[in-house]
Order: C-alpha cells, then structure tokens, then sequence
C-alpha cells in the first residue's frame, strides 16, 4: 500500500511538472476559435477501445474495494498537492446536498480540474465520464478508472448503456460530475456554451444540477513568491432542480438554460 500511494504521489509530481512547465503554460488565443476544440494534449501511446458490454459503472466488489481503500490517501495527497500547486480552496460547501444523487457540472479550464471536482465531494466518491483517450495515457489511466471515471462512448448502441448505467448510479444517490462545455480551454475565465447530456441526464433521472463555477485569482500570500500562474478557487451554486411541469425535451433546454445562467453570474 506505501509503496503504491508513493508511486501514486510521484506520477502525480511527474504530470505536475507537465501541466505547469508544460502545453498548460502556453498562452493560448481562444479569440475565433471553436469551442469544441481540443487545444491540449498529453502523450496518449497506448491503445484503448471501449469493449462490448464494458462497466461504465463497475459494480465489482473487488474493484470497489480498491478504490475505496485508496480514496482517502489519495484525496488527502491531492488535498495537499493541489493546495500547494494551484492555491486551491473550495467556497460554499455547504450549499452541497448530501442526501441524494445529483449530476455536478463545472467550467473545464484545467487538466487537473477532475481532482478539483472530487475535492469538493471528498470523501464520498464521485463517478466522471472522460474522453476515451485519456485512457490510452500510461499510469493515469489505472489512476482515473480507481477514482471512478469512465470513458464516453461514441457507438449510439454503447451510449444507450452509458446513459442507462449513469440513471441508476444516479437513482442510487451517487454523484456524477459533467463537464457540459466538452473541451478543456486552459485557465480560460469566460463560460462557453453548455451541450445538453449532463442535463438530459439530470431530467431522466429527475435529480439536481449541482454547478461548481472555477474562478481564478491573483496569487496572494506565499503564493505570490513562487506562482506565475493565478490561484483556482470552486465556488459551489446553489442546486437547481428540473421543472417537471414541461414536457421532457423542455426540461432540458429550461434545466440547461438555468444552469448557464447560474455559472456564468455566479
């Protein structure tokens, strides 16, 4: 167990130099550019490709009890670590429902910004769908499917059980974080356009949308001796619930509506 939560901390160091020396460091001109874009990439070498019949939602008792082992000292490291790299503190905790499942969704302005995510629900486990080529990066692939992510599928039949296994994670009160924009933009501080899966998601299960809004400040403190980069703060929303008065394709254009409304002024 040390000696994995010790590997665990050094490829995270390892990816930390990458992303703060690295591509993350460009400056990026996000002026005309589509919002789809893909603008970073890490070494993806490996080969991957979702199987038939592939547990989006594993169920297995022993992998559960992996991840549950490792959770707490891998939060408590990421604690830590993301405190120390990025300035990273968490505002409005409270407002966070701890009785039910809900769909949480995020601005995506950082390759880290999963572990963002997760420390806000921490402890508790939270599941996120990721592109299926951020399994094909050696090591970090293990390191995301332990901590509960899964892969999107692009096969219409695949995206039938992906949405079916997320309804009921959902139904039993676990946590699924979107990112509604798609594409990671680095330290981007605008909101972009939001795509309506987290939200379809959010109606046919009729639970909340959770929005965590990221905002960069000014290094301040000690901070200010060694980041060139601003500080990363989520500032947690209050939790907006679908309108079950409208008819289904409704609620979610009113659901996507309001949480946009709701990021972009928060």
């Amino acid at each position: 167990m040390c000696k994995l939560l010790f590997l665990a901390f050094y490829k995270l160091c390892f990816y930390a130099i990458i992303l703060l020396f690295g591509d993350s460091m460009k400056k990026y001109n996000y002026e005309g550019l589509n919002e789809d874009t893909h603008v970073f990439h890490l070494w993806e070498p490996l080969h991957f490709k979702i199987k038939k019949n592939y547990a989006y939602i594993c169920n297995s008792p022993l992998y559960n009890l992996v991840s549950n082992v490792l959770l707490i000292p891998i939060g408590l490291i990421l604690i830590v670590f993301n405190k120390i790299m990025f300035g990273y503190r968490v505002i409005g905790r409270e407002k966070i429902r701890d009785d039910e499942g809900f769909v949480s969704i995020s601005n995506h302005i950082h390759p880290m910004d999963c572990t963002f995510a997760g420390l806000i629900y921490f402890p508790k486990g939270i599941y996120y769908p990721t592109l299926e080529s951020n399994f094909k990066i050696p090591f970090i692939r293990h390191l995301i499917r332990i901590l509960h992510a899964f892969p999107i599928p692009k096969d219409s039949k695949e995206k039938e059980r992906f949405y079916e296994q997320i309804n009921k994670a959902l139904n039993d009160n676990e946590i699924i974080h979107m990112y509604p924009e798609g594409s990671m933009w680095p330290y981007y501080d605008k909101v972009r356009e939001f795509k309506y899966g987290a939200f379809k998601m959010a109606v046919k299960a009729n639970v909340a949308i959770q929005p965590i809004k990221f905002v960069f400040v000014e290094p301040y403190g000690i901070y200010k001796l060694y980041k060139r980069k601003k500080c990363i703060q989520a500032v947690v929303l209050d939790p907006i619930y679908p309108n079950t008065e409208l008819d289904f394709e409704d609620q979610i254009r009113d659901l996507r509506e309001r949480a946009y409304n709701s990021i972009n002024g928060g």
